[in-house]
């Protein structure tokens, strides 16, 4: 399209015969095959330029393209993205990650209280077994006893595991995770998208490395939830090391983000 536009541009250079000034060495002079009218008559003289271009080699249009493409066509800035260009959407990505980054920290918060529903059932299941049986009479009637340290520990741990159990750590844990995958890729991908919008290209640094490492962390720690589900204590413990690797990027990466929001601040506008 670019060069398209570039040949239609020769149409309004003034009329003069067309001379090459680049000699072509051990060669001989190639000419043009304009007709005498072709240089008044615009709509000829493009004819005739398409018809010598199509019967050019291959490597002489090859060289020749760049020259007839327009640098600025294939830029994403100069205004036609409008407000996608702007201060506005530039620091939707910020906010929202901010928020995310939060959000990452309930939905851990989540997930270890439900670890600590199944693992108190667990210590449970493991002091009972050093409950002694209860003495009784020789008729067979138990003896009133003061409970063992074992057992009020039992009793505590009880009452913990069914407060616990009231709050609905299990179901809130998975759809906070869902909500994290969900919206944190979608906003990873639109953070490098809005980057292009306001600059044409992107910039490989630590922030977009980064950036891309947590989104594949989101990914591969839900990948595991299936397994988990079936009771896979690896796929449990997998799951939390990667969640805890995804939040010492996302710190990690809080400081180069502000330096971008500053970069945004000094060279975009509103809205």
């Amino acid at each position: 399209m670019a060069a398209t536009l570039s040949l239609l541009k020769l149409s309004i250079l003034p009329q003069q015969p067309h001379q090459s000034k680049l000699p072509i060495p051990h060669s001989k002079p190639t000419k043009l095959n304009i007709s005498k009218d072709s240089t008044t008559n615009p709509q000829s003289l493009l004819h005739d330029i398409i018809l010598d271009l199509k019967s050019a080699s291959l490597p002489l249009t090859a060289l020749t393209i760049p020259f007839f493409l327009d640098p600025k066509d294939a830029l994403a800035v100069g205004g036609e993205f409008g407000i996608l260009e702007g201060r506005t959407f530039a620091l939707i990505h910020p906010i929202v990650m901010a928020s995310l980054f939060f959000y990452t920290l309930w939905a851990g918060y989540l997930g270890w209280q439900w670890r600590r529903v199944r693992t108190i059932q667990n210590e449970i299941t493991e002091l009972k077994k050093q409950v002694k049986p209860a003495p009784v009479t020789p008729e067979g009637t138990p003896v009133q006893v003061a409970p063992s340290p074992v057992e009020l520990q039992i009793q505590q741990l009880t009452e913990e595991r069914k407060e616990l159990l009231k709050g609905s750590f299990r179901d809130r844990h998975f759809n906070a995770g869902s909500i994290l995958l969900g919206f944190g890729v979608f906003e990873s991908i639109f953070g490098g998208v809005n980057t292009w919008f306001r600059t044409g290209k992107l910039f490989p640094g630590p922030h977009l490395f980064a950036g891309a490492a947590i989104t594949a962390l989101w990914a591969a720690a839900a990948a595991l939830v299936p397994a988990m589900q079936k009771g896979n204590e690896t796929a449990r413990n997998l799951h939390i090391a990667l969640n805890v690797l995804n939040v010492l990027l996302f710190v990690w990466q809080i400081p180069t983000g502000i330096d971008i929001v500053f970069k945004v601040f000094e060279f975009t506008k509103w809205p």
